[in-house]
């Protein structure tokens, strides 16, 4: 009969692959180090009451299923790929409802003052970057962020290129060697909150 340990150790490698997260993607939901999480896929450490909560609701799963060798796997479903999915709908939306203004204003300024503002589009690619890095500040990846960021910086200054093109402002382009050079440092950062180590220490104790 297997320990405590490892029946918790099978559920949880069970669920992260059938959700597919990786340690580090699980570790970030539940605010713990992907080491602690590491630990306890191998057995070699049990999540305390208040981690199991929480991975019970994250999977959807009761308790008991985590805890019980015998507890039936027919209760598992996979609602993390059911968010993600919403996630992503809606955020797409809401990239997408930039563009449907871009575009109504394209149509009422050559219908109302005979002018055609085609930059209007080109503004619309920055507008769609910062309402990206919003969602993925909220559902998003840790790394996607600096793609957006970057993305932002260059399409800001395109546009601004763009706008007055008649002036022929490459030097514009420099302005954003900086910037760019800043998100890079910053991506470099790694991530280590006092919170996550704390945690960690408290489930080794635990252990």
């Amino acid at each position: 009969m297997k320990d405590l340990k490892e029946t918790v150790a099978e559920k949880l490698v069970f669920l992260r692959r059938e959700n597919k997260l990786t340690q580090a993607e699980l570790a970030e939901k539940l605010n713990y180090s992907d080491k602690s999480v590491s630990k306890w896929e191998r057995g070699e450490a049990l999540p305390d009451v208040e981690v199991l909560v929480k991975i019970s609701r994250l999977f959807n799963v009761s308790l008991d299923y985590l805890v019980n060798e015998n507890s039936a796997a027919a209760s598992v479903s996979t609602p993390v790929k059911s968010l993600r999915r919403n996630h992503l709908i809606i955020a797409s939306i809401s990239v997408l409802t930039v563009w449907v203004i871009a575009t109504l204003i394209f149509v009422f300024c050559q219908i109302g003052a005979g002018v055609s503002p085609w930059t209007v589009f080109v503004w619309a690619v920055p507008a769609s970057c910062i309402v990206a890095i919003v969602f993925n500040g909220i559902w998003g990846k840790h790394w996607a962020i600096f793609l957006l960021c970057s993305l932002l910086v260059w399409s800001i200054i395109l546009a601004c290129y763009l706008q007055f093109l008649k002036y022929n402002l490459w030097q514009m382009f420099i302005v954003g060697v900086p910037p760019q050079v800043i998100i890079i440092l910053w991506s470099r950062l790694k991530r280590s909150p006092a919170s996550k180590k704390q945690k960690e220490n408290t489930t080794e104790t635990n252990a």
